[in-house]
């Protein structure tokens, strides 16, 4: 619970920043064609999650598909420039999140037994998912007032020019960047925590 309230708080920052900057760069036609494709994305990884076998390890499965979604996308979006990057980056953040999402419930209903299934189930909803508010408050906020005045300020340098380009939207571009930079930290950080490989041993 942890681990997912880390990571779904990284998402909901995401989700925060990313029409502030797309719309900052590119067109409302574009920024729908970059949600037609995680959408479509999403489809294709529920159907490939639906064939594919069982996995040795679900909590393997599991952190292998966070890490490949947050080692991906952020960085598509801090520096990429158009939308067919920003695309593939989509595409490659969310292929694997159905099949993650696949094995995080499969282990809560294995693991957990069925007359408590209903208490747990709340519970873990409750504190997994109150951070995705607090990150749209954040993400927004960040955006807003530290990484746009910030790049306005200090965005002649040209390495941060370079990366992250200048003018409206190179804040926010930033911003993505730093989240890449958290996303694998968070996963990292969880790798080997003793609490969860234990789900694998437990029967």
């Amino acid at each position: 619970m942890l681990f997912l309230a880390a990571i779904n708080f990284v998402a909901s920052m995401y989700s925060a920043a990313f029409p502030a900057m797309v719309l900052s760069l590119a067109s409302e036609t574009q920024m729908g064609a970059v949600n037609a494709v995680i959408g479509i994305t999403t489809l294709i990884g529920s159907v490939i999650a639906s064939f594919m076998k069982t996995p040795k390890s679900r909590i393997k499965a599991i952190w292998l598909c966070l890490m490949a979604s947050m080692c991906t996308e952020n960085l598509f979006l801090a520096l990429g420039r158009n939308a067919y990057v920003w695309s593939i980056g989509a595409f490659l953040g969310w292929i694997m999140i159905p099949l993650m999402n696949a094995n995080l419930d499969a282990i809560m209903r294995l693991k957990i037994p069925k007359e408590i299934q209903g208490r747990v189930f709340a519970a873990r909803n409750s504190f997994q998912f109150f951070t995705i508010p607090l990150g749209y408050l954040m993400g927004g906020a960040l955006v807003d007032h530290v990484f746009e005045p910030f790049m306005a300020a200090f965005g002649h340098n040209r390495v941060l020019q370079t990366l992250f380009m200048s003018g409206k939207g190179s804040g926010a571009k930033l911003f993505f960047f730093v989240l890449w930079l958290t996303g694998i930290f968070v996963c990292l950080a969880f790798r080997k925590n003793r609490h969860i490989l234990k789900l694998e041993q437990d029967k």
